[in-house]
């Protein structure tokens, strides 16, 4: 019996410790349960990020995690596949509008806000902000709709929410429909069963998050260009863009706008100046720029301006764009900076509509047309956060144009001189300096054409010369950038050691250049029919309108003179003489 006795016993005390086991890892190791915000987006993928989100690849839609509300971002909307007519004027890589907005709860709402920024109180005292900020109407872009929430770390509300942010980015936000209401191409609206998110064009990275769109706008075509460049006209479909960016910190410092030096500027009215002064505050706009050693003649930068050449350009194309940009250099070297300002290609992993790069677009379009330098600019202070140029593709051909016209190239048996294609790439690399210049914050500056080509930021006629009675186009563009362009990024970029008296420095700046003979004469004295500047012509040359005149008729004679067959390639039919 002893033996089955001290069975007994020992099954009784292994049960006994068996439960004492579970019970212990019962205490110790509660089931996990899923916050509400996982439970929801578990089947979908993650995009770990600035803002994070998920995608819903069964139901097309886009959740957002908000964990940062009231915190002022920038928004930027864009159209990243287009319609390619510039008539119409929606190019591909084309920026909208940024905005300063912010996230507010409201109930069971998450409401997308737009403060108003041009109307200001920079002032410690808070009612005083808050008498300007109530004065003037904001702009409510969007309510979500609270999906799921989770109380921040402390066990306060207001942690993180969770909404379905899907309608939003399937809107027309760069207003495609109405745009093409306006230019009489006809009624369109977006259609929803037509659109869809597309996904290859969905990133997060630890500044910003990008979101993407196939749009479908579906009506009646009424007008001829949209007719022409569309497969069905009843359906056009583009793609637009979304960026949600975190802001740059506090440690810039703007600069004030002079209007003789050559800039843009971001203006707003401060409520909190003194009577005194001026209420509408001006600064000019720029990139972020600062020496490694501000008391150094010539310094390193902290971090170099960098601009990226879409590899979508031909090559030889390419290249004389980054040459063309790579300019600018010399006149960062001349503000006091050693290898300030760089170009680059693209990297293949890279996205042109991400703020993190500055990029030179390619663009291509069904008819010639104007190529544009534009900047996502900080708002509130001027600050350039990226510049983004976009150049008509058939540039090149307008001016291969050009040379055959002035030259009259082709002779049975002869080989084609190499100035035709000279000349086409001089002029893509003015043209690329040109652009890149708005993206620096320079406007146009239209008396360089008067004092030696002092600015790539004029606009260029091709310099066509009598030398023994035939023509020559050696000059026909600059080949560097301008001694007016010098001073504009000067003035603009210098970094000045502490303590120097920056208002002071740059007067200076101006007085110096009004001393070499360098001025500035921009749009507004130019291009209106009251304007009447002798030196602020567009498309000229020399310092005497006149007299310029008389010698482009000199050189138009001879090129009549020998209009003919030899201004088209053999074989081409005789209509051609008219393009």
């Amino acid at each position: 019996m002893k033996p089955l006795l001290y069975l007994l016993i020992f099954c009784i005390l292994s049960i006994g410790a068996l439960a004492q086991k579970k019970k212990q890892e019962t205490t110790q190791s509660p089931p996990v349960t899923q916050s509400p915000i996982a439970s929801k987006v578990a089947a979908m993928k993650r995009y770990p990020g600035y803002f994070e989100f998920y995608y819903d690849e069964k139901q097309d839609k886009i959740y957002l995690v908000i964990d940062r509300l009231n915190s002022e971002f920038l928004y930027v909307e864009s159209l990243t596949a287009a319609i390619g007519s510039n008539d119409i004027g929606l190019d591909r890589n084309q920026l909208g509008h940024e905005r300063v907005v912010k996230f507010e709860r409201r109930g069971p709402k998450v409401l997308l806000i737009e403060p108003n920024s041009f109307y200001r109180a920079l002032s410690d005292n808070a009612p005083e902000r808050k008498a300007v900020e109530q004065s003037f109407a904001q702009s409510v872009l969007w309510g979500f709709t609270v999906e799921a929430e989770e109380n921040a770390p402390d066990g306060k509300t207001g942690g993180k929410v969770l909404v379905d942010a899907s309608e939003f980015f399937l809107l027309d936000a760069h207003d495609v429909a109405g745009h093409l209401r306006s230019m009489n191409q006809g009624n369109f609206s977006l259609d929803k069963s037509r659109s869809a998110f597309y996904t290859e064009r969905i990133k997060n990275f630890p500044l910003n998050s990008e979101f993407e769109a196939t749009l479908t706008f579906t009506g009646q075509a009424t007008g001829e260009f949209i007719q022409s460049v569309t497969p069905s006209s009843s359906a056009i479909t583009v793609r637009e863009h979304h960026s949600f960016v975190q802001l740059p910190d506090a440690m810039y410092k703007s600069r004030k706008f002079d209007p003789r030096a050559g800039y843009f500027n971001i203006s707003y009215y401060d409520y909190a100046s003194h009577f005194s002064t001026p209420i509408e505050q001006r600064f000019i706009t720029r990139h972020r720029l600062e020496k490694k050693d501000a008391n150094a003649a010539i310094s390193e930068a902290v971090k170099p301006i960098v601009y990226y050449v879409d590899p979508g350009a031909p090559e030889q194309i390419r290249n004389a764009l980054m040459e063309g940009a790579r300019w600018w250099n010399q006149a960062f070297e001349a503000a006091g900076y050693k290898d300030a300002f760089q170009v680059a290609v693209l990297p293949e992993d890279a996205d042109p509509m991400d703020v993190r790069y500055n990029v030179i677009n390619w663009v291509h379009r069904s008819t010639r047309g104007w190529s544009y330098g534009s900047s996502v600019t900080d708002p509130r202070t001027g600050e350039i956060i990226k510049g983004h140029v976009s150049l008509g593709s058939l540039r090149d051909r307008q001016d291969f144009l050009i040379a055959e016209g002035l030259l009259a190239p082709y002779e049975e048996g002869k080989p084609i001189s190499k100035d035709l294609e000279e000349l086409v790439l001089k002029r893509l690399r003015q043209l690329s300096a040109h652009e890149v210049g708005h993206t620096l914050g320079l406007a146009h500056a239209y008396s360089s054409s008067t004092e030696g080509r002092s600015s790539v930021m004029d606009y260029p006629q091709p310099l066509a010369r009598l030398v023994n009675g035939k023509i020559d186009v050696s000059e026909a563009y600059d080949n560097k950038i301008g001694a007016w362009d010098k001073v504009s990024i000067t003035y603009g970029y210098q970094d000045f050691p502490e303590g120097a008296n920056e208002d002071a420095a740059l007067d200076n700046i101006i007085q110096n250049s009004l001393k070499d003979g360098l001025t500035f004469l921009s749009d507004q004295d130019a291009r209106p029919p009251g304007s009447a500047h002798p030196f602020a012509h567009l498309w000229d040359n020399g310092k005497d309108a006149a007299n310029e005149l008389n010698r482009v008729l000199e050189v138009r004679s001879v090129v009549l003179k020998n209009f003919g067959e030899k201004n088209i390639r053999p074989g081409a039919p005789m209509a051609l003489l008219e393009e």
